[in-house]
C-alpha cells in the first residue's frame, strides 16, 4: 500500500499489539492505492485495491464510511471481493485523509462519490455500500445519480420520520478538537460512536491507530469537526430513500442502537417490497466491526444475485 496516508505517524504506531486472526492479517497486508481526485476544489482521496492480474472483472464496488470514519474501516472487508469486483473505498470530504471544506452538503458529497467511481474506473453498473453517515450520503446518491450504479446497500443508516426530533447529542459528538499529547495516549481514548461493546478489539484498535494525524508536537482525530454538521438532520432523506434511482437493500444490525425494529420498518417502506432486507445477528451499529465475515457473506451474496438478474 501506498503510505501517503499514514505520512504523519510511523509504521510503528500502526502496528496493532492485541492478537490477531490469520484472516484479519492477510486482509490487511494486501496492497491498495493510495489516490485522490479533486472534486469542486477540494482533494478527496480514496484507496484502490489493485485486480489481480489473472482476472478481469468488468464490475465494481465503492464502499462509503460512516461519520468521523475513514476508508481504512474498510481494509479487512474490502479485500474479500478483489477476486470478482473492481474495488475502492472513499474518504468523503472533511474525513480521512480528504481535504475539507467551508461548507459540507450532501449534495457535493454525492458527487464527490460520482467522481470517485469515474477516477477509480469502477466499470460500468459498479456497485455502493454506505454505513451509517455514509448511508445518507448513499441514498442522496442514488437519488441524484441513481441510474449510474447497479445497486445501493444501506447498512444501519437511521433514516428519521420528517417529525422525529434529531439525536440529543448530534451537536456535541464530533466537536472534540483536543490534541494529545502521545499517540498511544490517543489511541486509548478511541470510542466508536454510538458506544457499543465490539468483542473484535483488534479491530477497534487497527481503526483507533488509523485514525490520528499528528498536530504540531501532538496528535488528533483525522476529521473536521465541522465535517459533521446538525444541519444534516434537517435534510430529507426520507424522500431521498423513496427516491432512488437504482435497486436498494438495506441491512441492520440485529443489536443495533440506531436502526432499531421499529426504525427498520419505516425504511422498509421507503424502500419498497422488492428491496432485500438484511438482519445481521449479533451485530450492534458497527456491523463490520462485530461481524466481519457475516457482513462479507451478506454482501456478497447480495450483489451477486443483483448480477445474476436482468
Amino acid at each position: 500500500m501506498s503510505n501517503t496516508t499514514e505520512s504523519s505517524v510511523s509504521d510503528r504506531h500502526l502496528q496493532v499489539q492485541v492478537a490477531t486472526p490469520s484472516w484479519f492479517d492477510w486482509a490487511v497486508t494486501l496492497p491498495c492505492d493510495s489516490r485522490s481526485v479533486s472534486v469542486e476544489g477540494c482533494d478527496i482521496h480514496y484507496l484502490r485495491w489493485p485486480t489481480p492480474v489473472d482476472r478481469d472483472p468488468k464490475r465494481g464496488i465503492l464502499f462509503i464510511h460512516g461519520g468521523g470514519a475513514h476508508a481504512n474501516w474498510w481494509r479487512f472487508i474490502a479485500p474479500f471481493f478483489v477476486e470478482d469486483y473492481r474495488v475502492a473505498a472513499i474518504d468523503l470530504s472533511g474525513m480521512g485523509d480528504s481535504g475539507r471544506r467551508e461548507k459540507y452538503s450532501s449534495a457535493q458529497r454525492a458527487r464527490e462519490i460520482r467522481e470517485v467511481l469515474k477516477d477509480a474506473e469502477l466499470g460500468e453498473l459498479p456497485f455502493i455500500v454506505g454505513h451509517s453517515f455514509g448511508g445518507f450520503m448513499t441514498v442522496q446518491f442514488g437519488a441524484d445519480f441513481g441510474e449510474l450504479i447497479g445497486g445501493a446497500l444501506v447498512a444501519d443508516t437511521p433514516i428519521r420520520r420528517p417529525d422525529d426530533p434529531p439525536p440529543g447529542r448530534a451537536q456535541r459528538i464530533f466537536n472534540h478538537t483536543r490534541t494529545y499529547p502521545t499517540f498511544e495516549e490517543a489511541v486509548a481514548r478511541f470510542r466508536l460512536m454510538p458506544e457499543q461493546e465490539c468483542d473484535n478489539d483488534y479491530i477497534v484498535e487497527f481503526i483507533a491507530r488509523h485514525s490520528l494525524k499528528r498536530e504540531g508536537d501532538g496528535f488528533n482525530w483525522k476529521f473536521d469537526p465541522h465535517a459533521m454538521g446538525a444541519d444534516r438532520w434537517k435534510e430529507p432523506f426520507h424522500e431521498h430513500t423513496k427516491n432512488m434511482r437504482c435497486r436498494r437493500a438495506y441491512m441492520r444490525g440485529q443489536l443495533s442502537a440506531l436502526a432499531t425494529p421499529e426504525a427498520a420498518e419505516y425504511i422498509g417502506g421507503l424502500m419498497g417490497p422488492e428491496a432485500p432486507f438484511i438482519d445481521i445477528p449479533r451485530a450492534h451499529h458497527h456491523i463490520m466491526l462485530d461481524q466481519p465475515l457475516a457482513f462479507v457473506s451478506a454482501v456478497r451474496a447480495l450483489f451477486e444475485a443483483w448480477r445474476r438478474s436482468p
